[in-house]
């Protein structure tokens, strides 16, 4: 099967295409989906992803006529991740890598003795 895009209306491709971009370099919700996107996926992609997320909004704006659009910020992301599993799965990681045993305490990393 092609990896290429479905069948739609160019226009509409086109304009939610330049809404993403010109939304790529702002500090709010979408500019923050579109730079975490474009880092892990590529550009193109991003900006495809952001445009769906722009036509999402604009649909259940227009849709519902007491909806209100409300930004969730650019710090979105970072108050949605826990910070204690963080800290656990990058000890984690460390520790397959080095062989090391490490024990989170306090916040900070402790390496203790040598893993079995």
């Amino acid at each position: 099967m092609s990896k290429g895009r479905g069948k739609g209306n160019p226009w509409l491709a086109g304009t939610l295409g330049r809404i993403a971009f010109a939304n790529s370099r702002a500090d709010a919700f979408l500019g923050t989906c579109y730079r975490r996107l474009a880092r892990r996926r590529g550009k193109q992609k991003a900006i495809v992803a952001t445009g769906n997320s722009v036509l999402t909004v604009v649909y259940h704006l227009l849709s519902d006529p007491d909806a209100e659009f409300c930004d969730l910020g650019p710090g979105y992301y970072e108050s949605r991740i826990n910070k204690h599993r963080r800290a656990r799965d990058l000890a984690t990681q460390l520790q397959a890598l080095t062989g090391q045993h490490i024990a989170i305490r306090d916040g900070k990393a402790v390496i203790t003795d040598t893993a079995p």
